[in-house]
């Protein structure tokens, strides 16, 4: 049965030494730590709960009495500290990224055709495990020792919420170490949630108490995680699952399967609902099962999660600016009512995309009432025949976006009409258009107000031009105000209209300038991704920044051009090129180049590389570089990388393992380097 903890209280007929006292703390801690993990994590109990609160008060009343001698890993913190004025910041060390979603079955077969083809093998065993639908976070551990803990945020920086996170019953504040190794310093990832009773417990107290209710467990998850009062969370039966890895110092595993493995000896609580899966067929099995098992649950999850297991394929495939290459998240098929379309209205996105958006009788879908959804672009009205008062099927796609399925034709009122997005843009009457190939229409004007905030808003983010403390609300504050109405009227702001804002005091208003003044001396891509063109995202800005290197060059260049530079298809060439062609968009440029914003890149060097011109593809197993260094190495020197072979391929560089890439080269006359003839070929030797 292992440990097995009953410790009397103590009767003390005389008073104890402070060693004694230190002691008799260590003991109960250890002695409560191993009973929360047996009733939390194993459930299985072997203390009453009149016995397990007996031990944790006189623990309390030793603690008082001397605060000096309480243990970093005391069961008495969770029940929660004095309140916290804000949130600190923490920085990740290592991205959470988000995942990429397949809404069908079809999708996650195309998903493993991608990766076998990238790692060049006819077989991959996967870990499926559910996706559980609450609030991402990380936790630190330093020593074995829990000492931070943080929300995602944007994958990048999260909320400080170590003291929260401190009361969740099933978190361990002290590794276990009985059979593994404890690494010197530890980042683990995973989602705090709520069972379904515990929710309509909270509900039912929230109702008592004359307060508003929660419209679902991951929102009232999410709201308890957040409090500044610790002890509300206290309050709250959270629960957390562990499933993946951040930095990981003096420890190594070879697999996912493994990891989980380790998670569990280290006393984390691991969702039982998951499996390995020899192939994509089994992945799909193992999504069906959970999928229909989804209802019995008692918590919520909207689809699977499948990871590589091993650990060294997902080495190999990397990742992209925003996700894993290794791994997919399954969507489950969305929950489905019936309700009426009472008008359809064109909507404005912040890249000035035009989505058709349906105005419906309010209806109750997956938790949440739900009064509009999207019809997404004028193809799927024209393909799913939607008309204004039709009665309609409306589903949460992905649990998260209402959208309409389909028409229920026998109801549809006499005397409706087919509905065509304008060719005028509702918010500012500018042109809109849509490029061949494109689902989407769009309003050309970056200045449209509809935009600006959004704009405006990406602009400053900390991934584009990273202009610290002009939030959310300072943007909305400014555009109403009338301060602002584009994204170069941010370097025109002066001290004065700054600290005349609400809430905005002079050294706030002094250190944003200096913020907006700092964002002048950025790097080209960041502006490029500021300034929210159409398909171009922070990974694409860098490839122009370093093709083109400078604004002005980027707009002399053609469809043609731009699609001959490796990663640009034709549908991102042609929103570059009308991007830089409208006059409204090129005014903005201009004033933002009178401010000082015109970043360039040298990009001659790059051109006399001693790979200047050519094309590599790596392959295999490489023994003195991964396949990302190697692709910066043949980048720095003027060469360009690519992942597939193709007529442009000057070199395949084949470690052990190179399988139909080789052939392919072969069959295109492309040469075929070893590693050692390439580290020749670049004197890297």
């Amino acid at each position: 049965m292992g440990r097995f903890f009953f410790i009397p209280r103590r009767l003390h007929f005389q008073p104890m030494t402070q060693a004694q006292t230190l002691a008799r703390i260590r003991e109960l801690t250890e002695a409560l730590t191993e009973h929360n993990h047996r009733y939390y994590i194993l459930d299985n109990p072997t203390i009453s709960d009149a016995g397990y609160d007996a031990l944790l008060r006189e623990l309390q009343d030793l603690e008082n009495q001397f605060p000096e001698l309480k243990q970093a890993d005391s069961p008495t913190q969770r029940v929660g500290s004095r309140p916290l004025s804000g949130f600190d910041q923490l920085t990740h060390s290592i991205p959470m990224l988000s995942l990429s979603n397949a809404m069908d079955e079809e999708e996650l077969i195309s998903f493993d055709t991608r990766v076998r083809k990238d790692l060049e093998i006819e077989q991959l065993d996967y870990v499926v495990e559910p996706k559980l639908d609450g609030l991402g976070v990380e936790l630190i551990y330093v020593d074995g020792l829990f000492t931070a803990g943080s929300t995602r945020g944007d994958g990048f920086t999260g909320e400080n919420i170590t003291q929260n996170l401190r009361t969740l019953k099933t978190l361990p504040l002290r590794l276990r170490d009985d059979s593994l190794a404890i690494p010197s310093y530890l980042e683990v990832r995973g989602e705090v949630f709520m069972g379904h009773q515990d929710f309509d417990h909270l509900n039912q107290r929230q109702l008592d108490q004359g307060k508003q209710s929660f419209a679902n467990p991951r929102n009232a998850a999410a709201g308890s995680l957040r409090q500044l009062d610790s002890k509300i969370t206290a309050s709250r039966n959270l629960l957390i699952n562990l499933y993946a890895p951040g930095r990981i110092d003096n420890f190594s595993v070879d697999s996912h399967m493994d990891l989980i493995q380790a998670l569990k000896d280290w006393g984390f609580p691991v969702n039982d609902q998951y499996e390995l899966c020899p192939d994509i067929e089994a992945v799909i099995q193992f999504h069906r099962k959970l999928e229909s098992k989804r209802e019995n649950l008692e918590y919520d999850i909207d689809g699977t999660v499948s990871k590589v297991n091993r650990l060294d394929y997902q080495n190999r495939l990397g990742i992209r600016s925003r996700s894993p290459r290794w791994a997919i998240a399954g969507k489950f098929k969305a929950r489905q009512e019936i309700t009426k379309i009472l008008s359809i209205v064109p909507s404005v996105g912040r890249t000035g995309a035009i989505t058709p958006v349906a105005n419906l009788e309010p209806v109750h879908l997956g938790g949440v009432m739900v009064a509009r959804a999207t019809l997404h672009n004028q193809d799927e009205i024209d393909r799913k025949d939607v008309r204004e008062g039709d009665t309609v099927v409306v589903q949460r796609a992905g649990d998260v976006i209402p959208e309409v399925v389909k028409a229920i034709l026998e109801k549809r009122p006499e005397g409706s009409h087919a509905y065509t997005i304008p060719d005028r843009c509702p918010a500012c009457d500018g042109h809109v258009i849509r490029l061949e190939g494109d689902a989407k229409h769009y309003c050309q004007n970056i200045s449209c107000p509809a935009q600006i905030k959004g704009r405006i808003e990406h602009f400053v983010a900390k991934r584009c031009m990273d202009i610290d403390g002009f939030g959310t609300k300072l943007v909305a504050q400014l555009v109403d105000t009338g301060l602002i109405s584009s994204i170069a009227d941010i370097y025109s702001l002066e001290l004065e209209q700054l600290a005349s804002l609400e809430r905005m005091a002079d050294k706030s208003a002094l250190n944003v300038l200096e913020a907006i003044d700092s964002s002048k001396s950025v790097d080209l891509w960041r502006l490029v991704h500021g300034l929210g063109i159409r398909n171009v995202g922070e990974h694409i800005s860098k490839v122009i920044a370093n093709k083109y290197g400078s604004l002005t060059a980027m707009g002399k260049a053609t469809v043609e051009d731009l699609e001959a530079t490796h990663e640009i298809g034709p549908i991102v060439a042609r929103g570059l090129v009308e991007f830089f062609r409208d006059s409204d968009n090129l005014v903005i440029l201009d004033k933002l180049a009178e401010h000082g914003l015109n970043p360039t890149i040298d990009v001659s060097s790059r051109s006399e590389g001693m790979l200047s011109g050519l094309s590599f593809v790596f392959t295999g197993k490489l023994e003195h570089f991964n396949r990302d260094s190697a692709r910066v190495l043949v980048e720095s020197l003027g060469g360009a990388s690519a992942n597939s072979i193709s007529k442009k391929t000057d070199y395949l560089v084949a470690g052990p393992g190179a399988g139909s890439k080789m052939e392919k080269a072969t069959k295109l006359g492309v040469i075929i380097l070893t590693e050692d003839e390439f580290r020749r070929m670049v004197g890297a030797e």
